[in-house]
């Protein structure tokens, strides 16, 4: 019975998004395959998403980045974490070598923690890193306090993936350099099916009425400008995320009987930070998206590019964003014409046929 030790980033649930989709293919490809997935990513995450048989190891594996909110990166904050984390390399190391030794995996997968790339390479177990960012490329952007020795600590990264034995890169992702072997595979994505008649029919749409998403992943946004979303006519707004309770216009959705993906599948208009899940979901499915960026994280640029080129996307400012100012962007986004045909979502499909030479 094959084992793949999944080694996930926890940071958000971005990560766990992309690596399921290949488990499940390559559990259709290789009879018994097992997983244990070393992740502080909830458990219940992988519930109902994951075919193949599978146990947790709640061990953390990167920092990622420390965040106030889903929109602002706390940099000093991360600089710490990452200081602390590296300090104490040696002994992660050895506990994940050591761990890998006794359950004697046939190959490990990250998305993206170098630590466990490191640590297979240690205990000669085939390593491959599934990738639409590596957390040097996002350190590279913020500047480390003068305490710090910043550059030493992404060079230790860097020195990390480079250990991989091959490198998935999913599209669209930045350029990496750091891989000694590197292959190209399109994008990773599950999206659900629609439920729109379902939707329309629980929350009773008058004609002509729009459906707005509100999603920032899995950190949660802890407030909108509620008032002003209130008096825009001709919207109702779905808010992952508690909501006044006398509102009319905005709904919780844990208030209602879909999930997010189903929602995903089912609405006029998401709104939304660029990330990789949610962006190439959005694009498959066609759905106008309206996007408020960061300007301070590694993937997000080709993340937006891939939205012009593929799909239907306005940008709102964080400004206009935080007092309400959507209706312009709302409506411009739904006026926008319909682009070329994005590609297939293949990328799941091809990296499970490239783990498989390994098992």
């Amino acid at each position: 019975m094959p084992l793949i030790w999944a080694a996930i980033s926890g940071h958000g649930f971005g990560h766990a998004a992309q690596v399921v989709p290949v488990l499940n293919a390559l559990g259709r490809l290789v009879p018994n395959l097992r997983v244990l997935l070393r992740t502080t990513v909830p458990a219940s995450f992988f519930t109902d998403r994951l075919t193949i048989p599978w146990e947790t190891s709640a061990v953390q594996q990167d920092i990622g980045c420390i965040q106030n909110g889903p929109m602002t990166i706390d940099v000093e904050a991360t600089w710490h974490q990452y200081h602390q984390f590296h300090s104490t390399w040696n002994d992660r190391l050895h506990t994940e070598i050591g761990a890998m030794r006794a359950a004697a995996p046939d190959l490990v997968l990250a998305d993206t923690p170098y630590l466990a790339l490191a640590a297979g390479k240690a205990a000669t177990i085939p390593t491959i890193a599934l990738v639409s960012l590596t957390w040097d490329l996002v350190l590279s952007d913020y500047q480390a306090p003068p305490s710090i020795d910043g550059r030493t600590i992404i060079q230790s990264i860097r020195q990390a993936y480079g250990t991989a034995d091959l490198a998935l890169r999913m599209t669209p992702a930045p350029t990496m350099t750091i891989f000694k072997k590197l292959i190209d595979i399109g994008p990773i994505a599950e999206p659900a099916p629609s439920a729109r008649g379902q939707l329309t029919e629980f929350l009773k749409l008058a004609p002509g009425e729009r459906t707005v998403l509100i999603g920032f992943g899995g950190i949660p946004l802890d407030s909108l400008p509620f008032d002003r979303l209130e008096s825009l006519t001709g919207y109702r707004f779905l808010f992952d995320g508690s909501v006044p309770p006398a509102s009319k216009r905005l709904a919780s959705i844990t208030s209602l009987p879909f999930s997010f993906k189903t929602l995903m599948a089912s609405v006029d208009i998401l709104t939304t930070k660029p990330g990789y899940g949610t962006m190439i979901e959005a694009v498959a499915l066609r759905t106008p998206l309206v996007y408020i960026r960061r300007y301070n994280f590694a993937d997000e640029q080709s993340l937006v590019d891939y939205l012009h080129q593929y799909g239907r996307g306005v940008e709102l400012s964080m400004s206009d964003f935080s007092q309400g100012q959507w209706l312009s962007a709302l409506n411009k986004v739904l006026d926008l014409p319909p682009t070329v045909a994005p590609p297939p979502l293949t990328g799941a499909s091809q990296a499970a046929t490239e783990l498989a030479t390994f098992l």
